[in-house]
């Protein structure tokens, strides 16, 4: 691994009896994007601490190229509260964030109190950065910080909530000019907008990177590798999910071909080692040895992917939910404005929007636990909520997690006329018999909400609220909760930021634009995204035609011939590279049978061609007021 950034040789971690991984040996090259992807408990977390020297391994060697930068971005990162979110965000041995720091040190001391030695001490720091050239880099700078929404950069840490925070900890990392970057699940708390520019920002770096998430539209976007962590081993693929999961039911076919093998020689070996005398020879041995390595193969289970769940839910009656012209403002902001909407059977409605745009108000109401200011919600006498609210289980007093369960339900009935138990229903969705039996006060807080939401689920409700129900989720129990709702015969609604979910669910859309506007789109999240673009185009376009005259003229410029002929040759490049950038989104989604080599290509193609159109969009636009303004 003659362009390794990061080697890993022979690595292995384990707690008490429980081990996470043994020998495992893996690299990342220069430049190469990689998402690590394993099941919720099984040391995702943990290996991304060790890499980082926050953990130390039982055994293995972790090297790093020498003088490599690297950032890291935990799950739950923990600062300082009384640090000021500025000091936070700008400490750093970067020279272009320490030069772009006291330059926004000057502008607020002068803004604050305008001195003479204030002038002088903004004019040194305008000096510093024309010579270290960081004026891009504070544009750089400014558009992270804008692009996830960070401000109020004079208050302290304690200030923030911990999504808050989860932001504040990812654009530090961004902001950093380093080689690698390490993230455990970088989307989490982020509205779609946000993970739709991380997904364009990271794809268009020239670094390298290895996180953990459970966003495949994400994974997909940015990464060109996975590397899997199951039963303590490592498997690399190369290419997306969907060429992962293709692969990974290859390998899981041969292998367990082999163990079925392994099985048959098993009962031969199993009766000559019952029938083997005590005395024993050199070859007997040896012949011993392999028995038990052998046992150990033969005995090896597998994590079988889960059947559908098809349950029966209560009848529901030709009334269901009913909103004319409900109204919401708090604080003096208006979050919902004169909406109307019929609920029909087997509707299943997603909502998105910006943080804070009002969708967890809009469930409140329709859930019956906040009233509107005006209008009415009409709920059906039939119909049974089911609500998954983000503030989690509150339980009183520490008891078990099949306890919690068997107080909803002993069973839960199915639509087949057949009835699954609490166990099994814990089961199914990832519970093992162990965890079960496991005290709530000792549950991650991953666990805490896969057991809430699966609270809900067994109540057997007609009609599911669900407020981000993918948090916290791995990839595994999240396609098993997609298929259980795919097969849910009851009404559906669904705040998430997980595009794949919400597209694979959804037949409509409650799009919250902002000042109370809430759109009803009937297509799912990647339909109103084209439909979007679409209109965004053609607004420009109009907003351009009615320009007055004398405002297109306002420019005395004449464009000169060389600027004429730029301003052609960029808009047909930009035309070509939209145009190779859709054919390589089509090729990447629709890969799953493709080479590995022609996968790899394709996703360092699409970063690469991504970089160009925002590159090159950029002096277009300055042409276009030239040539068109």
């Amino acid at each position: 691994m003659a362009d390794a950034l990061l080697t890993v040789e022979h690595l292995s971690k384990s707690y008490g009896e429980k081990i996470l991984f043994h020998d495992m040996s893996f690299g990342i090259n220069q430049g190469q994007k990689t998402a690590l992807i394993a099941r919720n408990g099984t040391g995702k977390s943990t290996l991304l601490s060790i890499l980082t020297g926050r953990q130390i391994p039982d055994e293995g060697k972790i090297t790093f190229r020498n003088n490599m930068r690297v950032a890291y971005l935990p799950q739950n990162p923990q600062m300082p509260s009384d640090q000021l979110l500025s000091d936070y965000i700008f400490a750093s041995e970067n020279k272009y964030v320490k030069t772009v720091s006291a330059y926004e040190k000057a502008l607020y001391d002068i803004e604050r109190e305008p001195t003479k030695q204030h002038e002088t001490a903004l004019q040194n720091a305008m000096n510093q950065m024309d010579a270290a050239q960081a004026w891009d880099y504070e544009n750089r700078i400014k558009e992270i910080l804008f692009r996830l929404d960070i401000k109020e950069l004079d208050k302290p840490l304690g200030h923030f909530s911990g999504g808050e925070r989860k932001k504040i900890a990812l654009s530090k990392v961004l902001i950093d000019d380093t080689d690698m970057l390490i993230l455990d699940e970088p989307t989490n708390h982020l509205d779609i907008s946000m993970i739709e520019w991380l997904e364009g920002f990271l794809a268009k770096q020239n670094l390298s990177i290895l996180m953990v998430t459970h966003d495949r539209y994400f994974l997909d976007h940015v990464c060109g590798d996975i590397i899997e962590l199951e039963n303590g081993a490592i498997y690399h693929y190369k290419g997306n999910y969907n060429y992962y999961v293709t692969k990974k039911e290859e390998r899981v076919a041969n292998e367990k071909a082999e163990v079925e093998k392994a099985k048959n020689l098993y009962r031969t070996e199993l009766d000559w080692m019952r029938r083997m005398p005590q005395a024993r020879g050199t070859k007997s041995r040896a012949r011993i040895d392999a028995f038990y390595e052998l046992e150990e193969k033969a005995h090896r289970r597998f994590n079988e992917r889960k059947a559908e769940l098809s349950v029966k839910t209560e009848r529901i009656g030709g009334k269901i939910l009913e909103m004319y012209n409900v109204t919401k403002s708090i604080g003096g902001r208006s979050l919902v404005n004169d909406f109307s909407y019929v609920c029909k059977k087997g509707d299943k409605i997603g909502v998105v929007g910006p943080n804070g745009a009002g969708k967890t108000t809009f469930l409140n109401m329709i859930a019956g636990q906040l009233r509107p200011d005006s209008g009415r919600i009409i709920t059906g006498q039939t119909i049974q909520f089911g609500y998954y609210t983000q503030n989690g289980l509150e339980e009183k007093g520490d008891r078990r997690c099949i306890e919690i369960i068997r107080d909803v339900a002993e069973v839960i009935k199915l639509r087949d006329g057949k009835e699954l138990t609490a166990t099994q229903f814990l089961r199914h969705f990832g519970f093992d018999d162990t965890t079960q039996y496991n005290y709530y006060s000792n549950l991650s807080g991953g666990e805490r909400r896969r057991l809430y939401l699966l609270k809900v689920l067994i109540a057997n409700p007609n009609f599911l609220i669900l407020d981000e129900p993918t948090n916290d989720l791995d990839i595994y129990t999240l396609e098993i909760l997609e298929r259980f709702l795919l097969s849910y015969q009851g009404c559906l609604i669904i705040v998430s930021h997980d595009r794949s979910f919400m597209d694979n669910l959804v037949d409509h859309l409650f799009v919250f634009e902002g000042d109370g506007r809430v759109r009803d789109f009937p297509g799912n999240y990647t339909q109103y995204l084209q439909k979007r673009n679409a209109e965004q185009r053609s607004e420009q376009q109009q907003r351009k035609a009615e320009k007055p005259q004398y405002e297109r003229k306002k420019n005395t410029t004449k464009p000169t011939y060389k600027q004429q002929q730029e301003y052609k040759a960029l808009t047909e490049e930009l035309q070509r590279l939209e145009a190779e950038k859709k054919d390589l989104e089509q090729k990447l989604s629709d890969g799953s049978g493709a080479a590995v080599d022609d996968i790899a290509q394709w996703s360092q193609r699409i970063g690469e061609v991504i970089a160009h159109i925002d590159e090159k969009e950029l002096r277009w636009l300055e042409l276009d007021e030239i040539i068109g303004g």
